[in-house]
């Protein structure tokens, strides 16, 4: 169950930064992950390719993706595969906190808190009994 959140999380940040830390519901993370690309495109992108996508639209911006130096395509990627490897990172750490540190009711299939409120665990979403969630 871990492992799977884990490449689940890194699959989405591979797909645009933040996106993997949405999923773990890191908020401030996924914000901080897409700010940061926002402003890395912002800076690296030569300002021909902004003005170019601005006066043609999709058919433009399409275009000029294909035209990006090496060195744009280098930093994109490299954003890109830093925000994959810490959704990894968080979600592998997240899970091992939650296996053991809270003092509740935890879930007998991945170890994981239980919310007394839901009929289900919140982390691989197997159904818990009344008594479940209370113990």
């Amino acid at each position: 169950m871990t492992r799977r959140r884990a490449i689940i999380a890194g699959l989405l940040g591979a797909v645009y930064p933040g996106l993997g830390h949405v999923y773990l519901r890191a908020w401030f993370r996924a914000g901080s992950w897409f700010v940061l690309a926002v402003v890395t495109v912002a800076v690296v992108l030569p300002p021909s390719m902004i003005e170019a996508a601005e006066a043609g639209g999709l058919d433009a911006i399409i275009a000029a993706s294909r035209d990006l130096p090496m060195a744009v395509m280098v930093v994109i990627t490299g954003i890109r595969l830093l925000n994959a490897i810490d959704a990894i990172w968080l979600a592998l750490s997240a899970s091992s906190k939650v296996a053991g540190s809270h003092e509740g009711p935890t879930c007998t299939k991945c170890g994981g808190e239980l919310d007394p409120e839901l009929e289900f665990c919140p982390w691989c979403s197997t159904e818990v009994g009344a008594s479940d969630a209370s113990a």
